[in-house]
Order: structure tokens, then sequence, then C-alpha cells
């Protein structure tokens, strides 16, 4: 099956290169539960293996001052074109053998509409790194096989920096949700031509247009490769989205994934008015679902996503016309994802007893979007363990840029302290049961954070509400499976004449 481009592109889009188009793709999942050991793994076995490129900042921060045990970010660093910038970033955070015991992670610059240049390097390396290392040696294995970067378009003031540094490593697939990504392309085009790429910030109560920018070359300078437009792919949840990005070339993906109600991590919110059923969830219905007919007219590769984890489900997507599904949950359990391994035997203990429940939270995000919290004993997913926690906001990803009635910037997000929203200009409404999701998904993968007066931060984990695939795999792996057992789980009524496809 070949997949022919619209010819009403603009130039640097009509001239991209031939990739491949394979039928699963491993969702990704924050903060680096899709990290570069999972995604590399999906990648070789000839699929789109995704790394996470949310907090890559702090994760390569936070792993260099644990001594980076195997030596991998030091190894990718190494490889990264401005050696200037590597050596500054080891400089500041590596600790040779890691850290005391206790001791609390260094800081890291907090992203701003123009966060610090040392800020934007860490970014460039952390996604770089975490793109390199997942890619590495991966033409010996399948030339097949592609890796992708997962963004989330709310978290804008990260964005164009991590996706650099993505770019910079060779990523072929760039994806985004959490939002419309409608300049996400604009993006790419100026960054793989070396020049200044730019988005638009959400400013509350904003009189103009303010952006969030980086400029590869004032970055690197001549250090700067040649770069290769990766091809984009919008996270969207109906048809009706599709087809307005669809329409006007200069905002048009190269695919879609089109996500369900049940995908693990932020979804959207139902349309229209929000009602909540008698467990507290959003209630979806007809409208929250794409047409996928639709989707099929509008002639752009797509995959499915949500309640897509067993064979059965595969089968029907392709059937739909679909190019595959995009899957989260069994790779997000298996042993080759970033989860720790405390999380991950709780999560797998409560899969085998049947007791695994996954909640669609209305309030624990900052952003506004429902958030799926697996329900675990002693974490933050319990009211009693979360309200125990000293309320602070230190990470700052979902932080919300405001402007005061000076004309500047401020910065607030509703999981800080009360008080300190109140005196930002928050409603006291928008802070009720909201979570620090930054700080908990850090602890998910073994970096949380240490506090000097002792505390520790509690995980907090994210899955997909459907288990059915998960329910199968532990049937037939008790302790547990492997990326690469998922995939063969997942094709078994996959025809063999399907495999990848490509564009023209």
């Amino acid at each position: 099956m070949t997949i022919d481009l619209p010819t009403d592109l603009p130039p640097a889009d009509r001239t991209q290169t031939s990739r491949p188009r394979p039928t699963i793709i491993q969702g990704g999942m924050g903060v680096a539960v899709s990290g570069w050991r999972l995604a590399r793994e999906v990648s070789r076995a000839g699929h789109l293996g995704v790394v996470s490129g949310t907090a890559m900042d702090a994760v390569l921060s936070r792993v260099l001052q644990d001594g980076d045990p195997g030596g991998h970010y030091r190894r990718a660093l190494a490889a990264f074109p401005s050696q200037a910038i590597a050596e500054r970033v080891l400089d500041k955070y590596f600790i040779e053998g890691g850290k005391a015991p206790g001791t609390p992670y260094k800081p890291i610059p907090k992203l701003t509409l123009e966060t610090a240049r040392a800020g934007q390097e860490l970014g460039v390396a952390g996604n770089f790194a975490e793109v390199w290392l997942a890619k590495e040696d991966l033409a010996q294995h399948s030339a097949e096989g592609a890796v992708g970067i997962n963004c989330l378009e709310k978290v804008q003031m990260a964005n164009p920096t991590a996706i650099l540094g993505a770019m910079i490593a060779g990523v072929d697939y760039v994806l985004m949700g959490a939002g419309i990504p409608r300049e996400i392309p604009q993006l790419l085009r100026s960054l793989a031509a070396g020049e200044p790429g730019s988005i638009s910030a959400d400013v509350l109560g904003g009189k103009m247009r303010r952006t969030v920018t980086v400029d590869p070359v004032d970055l690197l300078g001549d250090d700067l490769p040649t770069l290769t437009r990766p091809d984009f792919l919008a996270i969207i949840s109906v048809d009706q989205l599709a087809n307005y990005l669809h329409r006007d070339p200069e905002i048009r993906p190269d695919g879609f994934v089109v996500e369900r109600p049940p995908a693990g991590g932020h979804s959207a919110p139902p349309r229209g008015k929000m009602q909540l059923d008698e467990a507290g969830e959003p209630v979806y219905g007809a409208r929250d679902e794409a047409n996928l007919a639709k989707m099929v007219d509008i002639g752009l590769p797509f995959w499915m996503a949500g309640a897509y984890s067993t064979p059965d489900k595969v089968a029907e997507a392709l059937a739909a016309g679909a190019v595959g599904v995009q899957v989260g949950t069994l790779f997000a359990l298996s042993q080759d994802s970033g989860l720790a391994d405390g999380p991950r035997g709780q999560l797998i203990g409560r899969l085998r007893t049947g007791e695994l429940a996954v909640r669609n939270d209305p309030r624990a995000s900052p952003t506004g979007f429902p958030f799926k919290v697996a329900t675990l004993e002693g974490t933050a997913s319990q009211v009693e363990v979360y309200e125990a926690r000293p309320r602070l906001c230190d990470l700052s990803y979902l932080r919300q840029p405001y402007e005061r009635e000076d004309g500047e910037i401020g910065y607030r997000c509703a999981s800080e302290p009360v008080h300190m929203y109140l005196k930002k200009g928050g409603d006291e409404a928008d802070t009720v049961g909201r979570k620090c999701l930054c700080n908990g998904l850090m602890a998910n993968i073994g970096l949380g954070q240490e506090r000097k007066d002792g505390y520790a931060e509690d995980t907090l984990v994210t899955l997909g509400q459907d288990l059915a695939g998960a329910s199968a795999l532990i049937e037939r792996h008790p302790e547990g499976w492997t990326a690469v057992q998922a995939l063969d789980y997942l094709q078994e009524q996959v025809p063999a004449a399907v495999g990848l496809r490509h564009t023209a």
C-alpha cells in the first residue's frame, strides 16, 4: 500500500523523503515512561518507537546527578554537535558516583516565554540525547523502524527547544496533542531551514500576540548540522479537527493519531458542557467519537488510539481504513518502559489479581484537561496521600503565562500554593482537586525530588482505561512482558502482507 502526499503542500513538504508507516505506534508517555530504551526496542522491531519530549531537561539533569549509571547520557552528549554546550551541561550537573542519598536535586532554569540560554541548552541537549539513544545503531537492526518524539501542545514554552534537540538527533516523527498544534508544521519547516522557529503562546488576558522562539544558529553557531524535517502527526479526537488542519496546506500535518476517550494521560474533554457520572468522571458520547469514514476521505494516513490494545481491535482499525494503531498501556507496563520497579510491580500485581483500576480525573491536571490516574495505595492517586503533600510548584512545566496589569508577563499554576495563585489573579475554584503532575511523573521513573525536610515526592501513575490487552498478556506472561512480546501479541491478526507503508 502506498500513501501519496498531497500536491499542494509547501515546497519543503513536497520534497520530503519517504518514511515508513508502521502498523504499531508505541505511544509517547511522560515523563520518560516512554524512554529511549522502550523506543529503541520498538523501532528495532520495525515499528515507530516514541520517546517523551516532556521534561527531558529535568530528566537529563537528574540522571547526571545520579552519576549517569551505564554512562548512556554521557555517550549521547559526546555525540552532540556542540561540545561546548555538552561540557556546560556536564560541568553543571554530572556527579561522579551520584549525589548523596537524601540530597535534593539541583534546580534547573524554569521555562518562560524567553527561557534563559542555559535552560534552552539543557532542553536541546536533553531531547537530543533521548532521541539519539533510541536511534543508536538502529540501522544494524531494522531499516524500517523509526523513532518519534511526543510533545504536549499545552507545554508550549518547552516545545521549540525540545523539537530542535530531537531534530538534531535525526528524529523521524513529531507527534503532538493536548491542544490544536496548528503551528508545528511551520516550526518544523523553519528549523529544517536553519532559521528561528516560533509558536504562539497562550497568554491569559493577553492584549498582544506573544511567541516562544528558538534560534538554532544563535544556540549552536557553526556547530549546527544540516537538519531534516521530520513528519508530523497531529493527535486529534474528532474528524472535524482533522478536517480543519487538513484544509490549509500551511498547517496540514502528515497524518493523524485519532485518540478516543479511554486513552491514557491527558485526553480531550467531552464536547459541550462537562457532565460527570456517579463516579465523578467525564461522560463521553457519540459527539466525542471521530467519523472514520470521513477520516478516510481526508486522504492522510491515520492511526487509531484509545482502547486498541488487542489483536482484534488492531484488525478492526485496519478494516476501517487506518494504517494501524497507537498503543500506550501495554508498553508502559512492559519491562522495557521507564517506570521504576516499585510502581511497575504495584501495577502488575493489581493487574494479575484483576484489581487494577484507572480513573479519568477531571480535576487532577492544572491544564484543565481530564487526566487518567491509576488507583494505587500509597500514591498521590489517594486523596489523603496527596493532601499530606506540601503544596508547591517548582518544576513548573504546566505554568500558565498571564498578562499583569502593568503589561508584564507573570506565571501561575493551579497546583501551586493557593495563596500564591490567588495573589497572581487566579480563581480559587481552579485550584480545587489539582495535583502536581510534574513532580509525580518524575517520581514514577525513580527521579522524584527529595527535599531538605526529608519529604520525598509520591508517584502518580497514568495509564489508559482499556486493560483488555494487558489482562490477556498477564495471563501469558505472569511475571511481566517485554515490548517485543507486546508487539507480537498486537500483530496476531495483522496479515503479513500489510507490513510497513511508505510515502510515495
